[in-house]
């Protein structure tokens, strides 16, 4: 007989986590922070929040009324405060359930949207340098309350008790650590001090440091932010700003952007970079809420093709993530982003219309990323497109002044096609821009759309191969049989042969290539090495009529004249294929294997020819 399964006692019983305080810790120091030196922000931040709800509490109180006081003499780090303070019960909210809600907790929480951090869960991050939090608080809200003192240790446990209002007469709240050994890097007085200016220079509410010598405690954020003072004139303001971007982001600037988005409580600077940067390259933008600096690399504040700025902001309305060390992404920031995208538009708008010379020292540095701009913006396109500087048989000149000399404007495809035909079209007279590069040959197009005389096409070996002028009859009859051996020798490479005469003389020979004779090479290559299989009756059937890379021959070139008159058929076809091999090296485009084996081989033989002749 089989009894059934006894109960068990505990099966079904509610049970409670038990966390390892040191592996959050751990967890939170190399997962969430960056640097074990944030405590000393969070520490900032709680306070901050502290005397937000104080100035709410006591609204009629003036201006530095409540302010911050930090300690460092390297046996201690105390952050004090005179803002707001916490009860008994606040304590037990805050500080006794670190991850657990609580109906007073989620009351405070609703009313946080003016504060910067969480008290409780910020407070964690001082386990990063010490293992002991010593926090003594008095409430402003209840006037006689008593002060508070809460002991939490690294490994989890806590004590809290009500002290003597002789303890902390006056409201608010005294953070104070004790650093481990393997901390000093972080809580050294002149760590401290530099830390708190670095984090806090920008906040409202008055900072002091006192590194324990018995001195007068310094200022940390003695001035307001430079855009919230006032200057004599818009020239002083100007120079304010720029200096103020120097001196935090460490170059000159251009020129200096002010930011203002009353919406979201947003102010600041945007300094425009000095150098090119690769396109792409995404600079770290400052960004502080309520003053406190969130973080030195949030490129997320910016659009892609803004990394011609570096901005410093400060706003009320953007989220920090859980780490408060970068943005959330929202509808907020996305907001942001595209408002401060068009004051940046408007920028360049300006310098447009009212100072040449600082967009010409614009565009002079930064054209690849107002190119980028130009592509999705029709705004930006119609005032800047004729001034952007182009590669051209002209040189690097404007859209502008090219189109005033060439009506009809030719675009390659590629850097490749562009060097292979420079010299041959300017002396023919045509201009040619190089599409080669990220956004010309897209923009190179849209001209017509600003300058309606203007017509655009692409290049390709037929415009160019029409413009160069033929050989009279009896010229080319006397190179037929040159020409025949010179088609038979680059048959592998699918290279017509033809005979022409253009300037400059010195150029003995054009190599005329298109991307769709490459791509038919290529189909071809692949058919050959497959014949037989089933991928070549494929490729084979893929196989069509497409233009010929062509060798065109320079008949006012002296070598030229000599080569064709050559009667050895060994030599001749040597001789065609140097030729080709020069018009190869002088495209700069990749040699293929059979190409570079050409080369070589053709002036090994000349040189075997020359020498057999002087023997």
């Amino acid at each position: 007989m089989t009894l059934p399964d006894a109960p068990s006692s505990l099966a079904g019983a509610d049970r409670t986590f038990q966390v390892d305080l040191r592996g959050l810790v751990d967890l939170l120091s190399h997962h969430l922070y960056s640097s074990p030196r944030v405590y000393l922000r969070e520490l900032l931040q709680n306070a901050v929040d502290a005397l937000t709800a104080r100035h709410a509490l006591e609204p009629a109180a003036p201006a530095g009324a409540f302010g911050i006081r930090l300690y460092a003499d390297g046996s201690a780090v105390r952050v004090e405060d005179d803002g707001v303070g916490l009860t008994e019960a606040d304590v037990h909210s805050f500080l006794a359930t670190i991850g657990r809600s609580s109906k007073r907790a989620e009351q405070v929480a609703e009313q946080r949207g003016d504060f910067i951090g969480q008290f409780g869960i910020g407070l964690l991050s001082c386990f990063l340098v010490a293992d002991e939090i010593h926090v003594v608080s008095r409430s402003a809200r209840t006037p006689d309350a008593p002060a508070v003192e809460w002991r939490g240790r690294g490994d989890g446990s806590y004590t809290i008790r009500t002290l003597r209002s002789s303890a902390r007469p006056r409201p608010g709240t005294t953070v104070t650590l004790t650093p481990r050994a393997d901390a000093g890097e972080w809580t050294r007085p002149t760590q401290v001090r530099a830390l708190a200016r670095h984090f806090g220079s920008l906040l409202r509410h008055p900072v002091t440091f006192d590194d324990g010598s018995g001195g007068p405690g310094a200022a940390v954020n003695p001035e307001p932010a430079p855009w919230a003072r006032t200057y004599p004139t818009p020239g002083a303001r100007s120079r304010a700003l720029a200096a103020y971007g120097e001196d935090v982001l460490g170059f000159t600037p251009l020129d200096t952007i002010e930011l203002d988005l009353p919406a979201v409580g947003l102010k600041g600077i945007a300094c425009v970079l000095p150098q090119a940067v690769p396109a792409g390259r995404r600079h770290g933008h400052r960004v502080h809420v309520k003053g406190m600096l969130l973080s030195e690399q949030a490129d997320e504040i910016l659009p892609e093709w803004a990394f011609f700025v570096r901005c410093v902001v400060d706003a009320e309305s953007l989220r920090p993530t859980a780490s408060r060390e970068s943005l959330y992404e929202d509808d907020t920031l996305a907001a942001v982003r595209d408002a401060l995208a068009e004051r940046l538009r408007a920028w360049i708008a300006r310098a447009a219309a009212s100072d040449p010379d600082l967009l010409a020292r614009f565009l002079h540095v930064h054209h690849l990323a107002v190119k980028s701009l130009a592509v999705h913006d029709d705004e930006i396109l119609r005032m800047l497109l004729p001034w952007l500087p182009f590669e051209t048989t002209d040189g690097h000149t404007t859209l502008d002044e090219f189109a005033r000399t060439h009506r009809t404007v030719l675009v390659t495809s590629s850097v490749e096609e562009f060097r292979q035909v420079a010299a041959i079209a300017s002396a023919a007279g045509l201009g040619v821009v190089n599409g080669g590069y990220t956004y010309d040959r897209e923009l190179v197009h849209r001209l017509p759309e600003i300058r309606p005389q203007t017509s655009v096409a692409d290049l390709d070996p037929a415009t160019l191969t029409a413009h160069l002028d033929p050989v009279d009859r009896e010229t080319e009859l006397a190179a037929a049989a040159y020409l025949a051996r010179a088609r038979e020798a680059l048959a592998v490479f699918d290279c017509d042969v033809a005979l022409r005469t253009f300037q400059p003389a010195s150029a003995p020979a054009l190599l005329v290539d298109s991307r769709e004779a490459r791509h038919e090479r290529t189909r071809s290559q692949l058919a050959r090495e497959q014949e037989g299989g089933l991928w070549g009756d494929i490729l084979g059937a893929l196989r069509q009529e497409a233009p010929r890379a062509q060798l065109i021959l320079n008949q006012l070139n002296p070598l030229v004249r000599t080569a064709v008159a050559i009667d050895e058929p060994e030599l001749a076809r040597t001789s065609a294929e140097a030729l080709y091999g020069q018009a190869a090296l002088l495209s700069r485009r990749p040699l293929r294997p059979a190409e570079s084996s050409l080369i070589n081989r053709s002036f090994l033989d000349l040189l075997a020819h020359a020498l057999r002749k002087d023997h």
